[in-house]
């Protein structure tokens, strides 16, 4: 059974200003988000989610990465990226992980804006207005830290009780006057090899 989706919602935020000094280059984040209805609603406690991932996630994948790469203008454009999924009260956090935390979702974005980390996440649940937060991180370098931002929106009507939002984030950039270095130079500076991936992810 294919996505039962209510409605879309394209959020487009742009930063000019911050601290008070003007940006070099506006700092501008997309969230596009799909309401849909949970298709676990009602069934009591589904132990195979497969099935429902596979006939959902797909075209949802394909559908929001198509909305955030029209506004975004090309793939190539989006810097920093991620994912998040808020489900409704009568529904398990399970239910938003199972429709984003699989490559059947996630790889429709990461190949069409050539990307190499893995998409920063957020699943939580929630009623009608509840916060969407899209956490976003550098599309092929996890330590960049001027691009560790967060998109926030709300929907006043979702997500209903049977209803799940899903939702991609993009930044065409970093944060205007980011100035707390990257994770390399606090590695660098704890006597850490640098070019040690281990170590990067401590």
């Amino acid at each position: 059974m294919p996505a039962e989706i209510r409605k879309t919602l394209l959020h487009v935020e742009n930063t000019f200003i911050e601290g008070g000094k003007k940006a070099d280059e506006p700092l501008k984040m997309i969230a596009a988000v799909a309401i849909i209805k949970n298709p676990w609603a009602g069934q009591g406690f589904v132990e195979d989610l497969k099935p429902g991932i596979h006939s959902v996630a797909p075209e949802l994948g394909e559908l929001l990465t198509k909305m955030i790469i029209e506004e975004a203008g090309s793939g190539d454009s989006v810097e920093g990226y991620g994912k998040s999924a808020v489900v409704g009260l009568n529904g398990e956090v399970e239910h938003a992980s199972a429709l984003i935390h699989t490559l059947r979702f996630g790889n429709h974005y990461r190949e069409a804006v050539g990307a190499k980390s893995y998409l920063a996440f957020c699943n939580t649940r929630g009623g009608a207005n509840a916060p969407i937060m899209i956490p976003l991180m550098d599309k092929n370098d996890g330590g960049r830290r001027s691009h560790y931002l967060t998109i926030q929106l709300s929907v006043p009507d979702a997500p209903a009780d049977d209803e799940i939002v899903i939702a991609l984030g993009a930044s065409l950039g970093g944060r205007p006057h980011h100035r707390i270095g990257d994770r390399y130079q606090d590695l660098k500076d704890l006597g850490h090899d640098v070019d040690n991936p281990a170590a990067v992810k401590n």
